[in-house]
């Protein structure tokens, strides 16, 4: 559901802006999200006067989190959820300016992003330790905040992390032409932000009707209606701009060395198909900043894995849920041998 590209990235451009995947979900789960996601979860005071929207479901012995891409909500887990319910509890939340969930301070960068979350575990009282999934940006979440919160974390799932340090592996001219792509993208976000500010986005002009763009095909009427009207509050538009803004700087620089997990059960799961709109003489290079991205991250846990999903997008949760169940499966697994 993650589809805000940085520049020419092919990781994360807004859902509804410019493109939705078409790729179809595994028989097994919802083909449409169901209409409970129209309406709030849970909401959680997590201090401030803030509140963070949640939903839980199942049971079981070990807690999964579910932590969503850049721009996403709880909705993009919508076909893993009742798939991991089945043995385990389960929770997804929308992050502070998405969803239901209240708006949060600027700027929305990975330090926000683990404050929320580490005080949304602690104001629910999830039991710990928890076994963290986190898709694309929500990947670099969950590995700060296992750096941060060690002794709460089982494991990990990383569901597709997005290439670091492109600078050493794409042509200076590529760089140049995506920081072109991402000034045209914040100018083009900042009409939106504008003209949420001024209440124009309910019946737009034509220059600002691509900023709510059309449904997802797996959206169902109501839950299109909602997001409809989250897109025409400020809260949204001020929370993308920044968290776009954040994501350059995250994404920059490679994996640190010095990043370790010790020996706690992580995951990588790498979609085949993340660069498949790319031009072809550009493919190879991205690939391979994406491979030694994600054979960084799984070279900083003794117990990392790599596991290559065929058929999908970038959007695996999507595409093939069922290959995001098993992956918590086999973390899961391993966590109960290590104690």
């Amino acid at each position: 559901m993650e589809h805000v590209r940085i520049g020419r990235l092919g990781t994360v451009f807004l859902a509804g802006l410019l493109i939705a995947t078409s790729a179809m979900a595994e028989s097994s789960a919802p083909p449409t999200t169901p209409d409970n996601y129209a309406r709030p979860g849970q909401r959680v005071a997590i201090g401030q006067k803030r509140h963070l929207d949640l939903r839980c479901s199942g049971s079981g012995p070990v807690t999964v989190l579910l932590e969503s891409g850049s721009h996403a909500d709880s909705q993009s887990w919508f076909r893993v959820q009742p798939l991991l319910a089945a043995h385990a509890r389960v929770c997804s939340y929308d992050r502070a300016g998405y969803g239901f969930s209240d708006a949060g301070p600027l700027p929305r960068g990975l330090d926000a992003d683990v404050a929320d979350l580490h005080a949304l575990i602690r104001a629910v009282g999830l039991q710990a330790p928890l076994v963290l999934v986190g898709h694309s940006l929500g990947s670099n979440i969950v590995r700060r905040y296992a750096s941060e919160y060690a002794g709460e974390v089982a494991g990990m799932v990383l569901v597709d992390p997005p290439a670091q340090d492109l600078g050493r592996f794409m042509p200076a001219q590529w760089l140049k032409d995506d920081a072109t792509l991402n000034r045209q993208r914040d100018a083009f976000i900042a009409s939106c932000e504008q003209g949420a500010e001024r209440g124009a986005l309910a019946k737009p002009v034509p220059a600002l009707a691509p900023c709510i763009g059309a449904p997802a095909p797996w959206e169902s009427p109501a839950v299109a209606a909602a997001n409809h009207a989250h897109k025409l509050q400020p809260a949204f538009w001020h929370t993308l701009r920044s968290e776009l803004a954040q994501n350059v700087s995250v994404f920059a620089p490679p994996v640190p060395a010095s990043e370790s997990h010790g020996d706690i059960p992580l995951v990588v799961l790498q979609a085949a198909g993340t660069y498949a709109d790319a031009p072809a003489g550009m493919r190879k290079s991205l690939e391979a900043a994406r491979d030694a991205t994600q054979q960084r991250i799984v070279a900083s846990s003794t117990r990392g894995e790599l596991r290559k999903v065929a058929d999908t997008s970038h959007d695996i949760e999507l595409d093939r849920p069922q290959a995001v169940a098993d992956a918590v499966t086999r973390v899961q697994q391993l966590a109960a041998k290590r104690g």
